[in-house]
């Protein structure tokens, strides 16, 4: 069986020619679709091809011939008549407005005559009015005579108590209760635990792994057989669980002990916080008394004050009685200075409302003659607006004959033609394309499938440059082990558990090979044969 040749992709131009000519002759099967004629009763609406016009694809030089359409709409013969009715008003009256155009030149020719319109109003003839003036305001008091001096000082009452006698000092410290506990044994390291469990194992596994090479070459499988390997892989896995189960039981061995010392350490520090505690109420009580001390000296000073400010309120309320009575005294000369103002301002204001009533009458006299002069000026107005009026008639008169009426036109409705989608030869091409394409694929994959079910006794590839989410999780004769993902698998597909080739090498390069792009492998056979490494 020869190998397989991947398919020929197809030619751009080509592909991109003949999607061309199959857009052109759809759109110009769609253009023949859409040109539906129309009959109304105002008319009809025809399409004809009248032509065609040159086009050349620019990609390969093929040349096209597009069809060229004339649109030709035609009236009814009720609708011609009135067209051809009004055509012929509209020539009579445009004749009509060319022979009364005539009359404008002697009309325009002649200046209006405004000798029989109304005078107009003469603004000199009006009398301004001659305005009185107001007269000056009294003279208002503005000041008035001494009521007295203001108290403005209070005699002492004494000095204040500033300052309380010391009551004692504060307790500000406590004795030492003890050291806290802050470590305890964490030694996490399970080798020792390890260590007995495997002794115990390991010679049952040797013995386990003989019996089953016994049990394999008497049932006639030889070494290097898939059936052979496969039941030393099942073997190897088995002793591996078992070995992982050792690690985990060492584990929970390990955090007991560790438990162990966290209690003692937590009781230790139990009691070192019952002597501090002690302390710390001792102390308390010694700052209540001090407190209380304090206290009392404070209400006997406040007590001193309170007196102080008694005496220094009844100065004040002596000094305040004399400031009334003088304030009094200075209300009422103020109120006296201010009826004298108001009897002298209302003679004024009098004064001044006599002057200006005068002067109302005089702006009356005024307006009526403004309003006479405003009537003879529309009066005027009025007959010069009568005399344009004559003059501007027969010119809109002509302007009217010009303007004629339409005639009404077919409506013609939207009419949905049929349409044809072009076919997607391009496409058709990419998925014949894309069909041979995924054919050559999957005969690929099956050789390849092939060799993978090879590939699965080789060597795993444990190079640490091709896996992602690496976390440690234990170790296993010397070895540690982590889980991870290979780059390229889902972030929620399952994990592995393996070495890291890179570490392996360090320690036994015999079990680490090389792929030819540089990357590690690591073959777990004979890294973890029969348990351990044989001393």
């Amino acid at each position: 069986m020869g190998k397989s040749k991947a398919p020929k992709p197809p030619d751009p131009r080509e592909t991109a020619a003949a999607q061309t000519s199959t857009n052109i002759g759809t759109a110009v099967a769609n253009g023949t679709l859409s040109n539906i004629n129309q009959v109304t009763p105002d008319g009809s609406l025809t399409y004809s091809q009248t032509g065609t016009r040159k086009w050349t694809d620019p990609m390969n030089g093929a040349n096209y011939d597009l069809p060229i359409w004339t649109a030709t709409q035609t009236l009814s013969p009720a609708q011609q008549a009135i067209k051809d009715q009004t055509d012929a008003a509209e020539k009579n009256l445009a004749t009509l407005a060319n022979n009364q155009s005539g009359r404008l030149n002697d009309l325009l020719g002649k200046p209006i005559d405004l000798s029989g319109a109304p005078a107009a109003g003469n603004p000199a003839s009006i009398n301004l009015p001659n305005y009185g003036q107001f007269g000056g305001g009294p003279n208002l008091q503005t000041t008035l005579g001494n009521t007295g001096t203001v108290q403005n000082t209070i005699a002492g009452a004494g000095d204040i108590q500033k300052g309380v006698g010391s009551a004692g000092s504060i307790q500000t410290s406590l004795g030492n209760a003890g050291d806290i506990t802050r470590s305890y044994e964490t030694n996490f390291d399970t080798k020792r635990y390890e260590d007995a469990l495997m002794s115990r194992m390991n010679p049952q596994l040797e013995r386990d792994r003989a019996a089953l090479e016994t049990q394999l070459a008497n049932q006639g499988l030889q070494p290097g057989s898939e059936a052979y390997n496969r039941a030393i892989d099942q073997a190897g896995r088995q002793a591996n669980d078992a070995r992982f189960g050792a690690i985990l039981n060492a584990g929970q061995e390990q955090s007991r002990l560790v438990g162990l010392a966290r209690d003692a350490a937590g009781f230790q520090n139990n009691a070192q916080q019952q002597a501090y505690n002690q302390a710390l109420a001792s102390g308390q009580f010694a700052n209540q008394a001090q407190n209380q001390q304090y206290t009392q000296n404070a209400n006997n000073m406040q007590q001193a004050n309170a007196a102080q400010q008694q005496l220094f309120a009844q100065n004040q309320a002596q000094q305040q009685a004399m400031n009334a009575a003088q304030q009094q005294t200075f209300n009422q000369a103020l109120a006296a200075a201010g009826f004298s103002n108001d009897a002298q301002q209302q003679m004024h204001q009098n004064g001044q409302s006599a002057t200006a009533a005068n002067n109302a009458l005089k702006d009356q006299t005024y307006n009526a003659q403004q309003a006479q002069l405003a009537a003879q000026n529309a009066a005027r107005a009025q007959y010069l607006n009568e005399m344009y009026a004559q003059r501007n008639q027969p010119i809109n008169e002509i302007s009217s004959l010009l303007s004629g009426a339409q005639v009404s036109n077919p409506n013609f409705v939207p009419t949905q033609g049929q349409r044809i989608e072009p076919a997607n030869y391009t496409g058709l091409v990419q998925d014949n394309y894309r069909g041979q394409l995924e054919a050559y694929k999957a005969r690929t994959d099956a050789g390849n499938g092939i060799l993978k079910n090879f590939l699965d006794f080789l060597p795993k590839p444990s190079d640490r440059r091709l896996k992602k989410d690496i976390k440690k999780v234990g170790k296993l004769d010397g070895h540690s082990l982590y889980e991870y993902r290979y780059k390229g698998e889902p972030q929620r597909g399952a994990k592995h558990i393996g070495v890291m080739a890179q570490e392996v090498e360090k320690t036994r390069p015999d079990v680490v090979s090389r792929d030819p792009d540089g990357m590690r492998r690591v073959d777990y056979g004979r890294l973890f044969s029969a348990g351990r490494k044989k001393r």
